[in-house]
This record gives structure tokens, C-alpha cells and sequence, in this order.
């Protein structure tokens, strides 16, 4: 069964692309359109899409602001932002207001359609020029941590301590060296915090970093009721 998609932009010459792209593959439809963020988040909530492939640069209700209500909303559907800006207030406004990936509009087809399937499995996708700017603002730690639950409760105290340094850029080798752990056991940790959290790869786990705050986290140790990894 194909992810239904509705895509939001106000450009309708460039919506005609996207449509385009995604037709030719099976695994999507596209359901709908919309050209402003307040028709995306009525649509949303009419007709629940798998995913929404939305712009930031909206008139009236912006992207992030739109990206907020679907999320709130209407929480199954995940939406991907595709976006010609890539400052940081835009990469940490969308990411805080619940996007599951960033990929701006000079990625190559390949880049979204991986953002796609990515985000319908139940991961996170930073395209790699987003990515690197994440990693820079958490390892300068000028991040504001959220308030309320995190979904990296899930993560023992050892789990965080190694998802600390690869937010960081860390290698597993590195991180190895760090902790005093063995290699092998530093690659099983990560594959393990991927399936808990539901990311596919790095980038994944660095955004969850980001909209978590995760540099300002209680340490390890007082977080004495986890279960040690």
C-alpha cells in the first residue's frame, strides 16, 4: 500500500514537480495540495496523510507554525520539510515543532525520496548540510533544552553517555576510547538506541539530540533509576 501525501508549497509549478517525482514510484500518492499552511492543517485533519511534504516561506501561517498544529492534531501524520532556508532558526523552529526530517530545496531527487522513506518507517532525516550545522550548535551547547518528557527516557544512563558523543561527531572508535569500553559494544549500544528511538542513521539520533536538548541533560548519574546498558 502506497504513503499518502499531500504537498504544501505556494509555488504550484514546483508542487507539479514534486507530483511528478513522486507518481513515478509506487510506494507514494499524493492525495492533495495545498498552497497555505492554514489549508494544509485543515486538510490534515479532514483526510490524515501518511506525510506532508511541506515548505517554510507560506503566506499567512508559515511552515513551522503549520508544522505545530499537524503535529499536534493530527500526531500519526509526520511531516518533512523541504525548504530553501537553511539558516539555524528555521532547522531548530522546524525540528522543535515536530518535523521528522529537513531537506532543503537544492537536494537531489534521491535526497528526498530517502527523507521519505526514512520518516515512513518511523525514522528522522537531516539532509547533510542541515546535519553538520545541528552538530556545530550542540557542540558549542547553545541549545535551550525542551521542557516536559523526552523520548530519550527510553535510554539508560550508559545509552546516553554514547548518544552524548555521537551528537558530538564522535566515531565509535573514539567513543570506545572515551568510555573505556570495547568497540563492539559501543557499535551495539548505537544500533540498540536507533531501534528505541526509531532512528535510521546518525543524522536521525542528532536531531533527536537537538529537539531534546540534549547537551544541557541531566547527567548519567543523576538519572540513578535508569537500568545501566
Amino acid at each position: 500500500m502506497a504513503y499518502t501525501i499531500l504537498l504544501v508549497d505556494d509555488h504550484k509549478i514546483f508542487r507539479d514537480g514534486l507530483k511528478s517525482l513522486l507518481e513515478r514510484r509506487e510506494e507514494f500518492q499524493v492525495i492533495g495540495e495545498a498552497d497555505t499552511g492554514s489549508d494544509a492543517v485543515q486538510f490534515c485533519k479532514k483526510n490524515r496523510p501518511d506525510m506532508v511534504l511541506m515548505d517554510i516561506g507560506l503566506p499567512g501561517l508559515n511552515g513551522i507554525e503549520a508544522t505545530s498544529e499537524i503535529t499536534r492534531h493530527c500526531p500519526e501524520t509526520k511531516v518533512v520539510i523541504l525548504s530553501m532556508y537553511n539558516d539555524d532558526g528555521s532547522v531548530v523552529g522546524a525540528i522543535r515543532a515536530g518535523a521528522r526530517a529537513f531537506v532543503l530545496k537544492s537536494a537531489t531527487s534521491e535526497d528526498l525520496l530517502d527523507a521519505l522513506r526514512t520518516v515512513a518507517k518511523g525514522g528522522f532525516y537531516l539532509c547533510p548540510e542541515v546535519a553538520s550545522r545541528v552538530q556545530a550548535r550542540i557542540q558549542r551547547g547553545d541549545l535551550e533544552p525542551r521542557t516536559g518528557s523526552s523520548v530519550l527516557d527510553v535510554l539508560s544512563p550508559r545509552e546516553l553517555q554514547v548518544l552524548r558523543l555521537v551528537a558530538e561527531g564522535k566515531t565509535s572508535k573514539e567513543i570506545a576510547a572515551i568510555l573505556d569500553l570495547g568497540l563492539q559494544t559501543v557499535r551495539s549500544y548505537r544500533k540498540t538506541m536507533m531501534k528505541k528511538v526509531g532512528a535510521n542513521n546518525v543524522a536521525g539520533l542528532t536531531q533527536l539530540a537537538l529537539a531534546s536538548g540534549l547537551m544541557r541533560l541531566p547527567t548519567p548519574e543523576s538519572r540513578s533509576g535508569s537500568t545501566s546498558g
